[in-house]
């Protein structure tokens, strides 16, 4: 259970990391 949930965290803060650094850069 708690793999699954770390790897969804994981998953869900790498694309909000990219998408907030892409607003960044434009």
């Amino acid at each position: 259970m708690k793999i699954l949930i770390m790897g969804a965290f994981g998953f869900l803060g790498s694309r909000l990391t990219s998408y907030f650094e892409s607003r960044h850069t434009v």
